[in-house]
């Protein structure tokens, strides 16, 4: 009897910069390339920076360009999301907010939001705990316990190139896989009931027991 390959994660990364190409779209282009070694996903990038004249000036849903709307249901079906955003005056940027005003409220209710921010030192770290981890529990979303935070030392040439970072980010993964495996199960099962398909689960991978060894945190 074939296998049935599992089934790609729908893993949609937003990125809140305002300037591109940037240090932050980076951050997340290597957390999905890092993500992609331990778990089959389809991965796809929303940047505010090219989508926010479209909706920067909108204030209810249905004023809305049919692109962002686009890209909002993107965000709402994801089954894995990851925000990411600089530092802007002590918090994430104001577009990146505006974007996520437009999410419907209970789109996000469990599922897994991997934390991502990049500042110009380590003195910004704590808008993973301060600014990004209160707005998705407001969505009811589940954060992963481990976010990643860069600075300028660590990328060149707008590249992820710092050893603790590249370990950063994998520890962030190792740690949230347990978390993201069982929600996404979760709504396997679910969407599997209401289709009449069955409950057998296409079984994601287990990362390896060295992979979540904790690691320091900050640079």
């Amino acid at each position: 009897m074939t296998q049935t390959p599992p089934q790609p994660l729908r893993v949609v990364a937003v990125s809140g910069t305002l300037s591109s190409p940037s240090k932050t779209d980076a951050l997340v282009d290597a957390v999905l390339d890092e993500l992609a070694l331990v778990l089959p996903i389809e991965r796809h990038v929303i940047r505010v920076s090219e989508l926010g004249p479209l909706f920067a000036g909108a204030l209810t849903r249905d004023q809305l360009d049919e692109r962002v709307e686009r890209e909002l249901r993107a965000v709402e079906g994801a089954d894995l999301l990851i925000a990411a955003s600089p530092v802007y005056r002590a918090s994430f940027t104001g577009l990146f907010k505006h974007f996520f005003d437009f999410v419907e409220q209970y789109a996000l209710v469990d599922v897994p939001v991997l934390l991502a921010a990049t500042g110009g030192s380590e003195r910004h770290a704590l808008i993973l705990e301060h600014s990004l981890r209160p707005l998705f529990g407001f969505f009811q979303a589940l954060t992963l316990p481990l976010g990643v935070y860069a600075h300028a030392s660590d990328f060149t040439d707008r590249r992820v190139t710092a050893p603790l970072l590249q370990e950063r980010i994998r520890a962030a993964i190792a740690r949230g896989l347990p978390l993201i495996r069982s929600s996404v199960d979760e709504k396997r099962r679910i969407e599997r009931a209401v289709s009449g398909v069955g409950d057998e689960l296409d079984a994601l991978p287990t990362p390896a027991a060295q992979d979540a060894v904790p690691v320091r945190l900050y640079s």
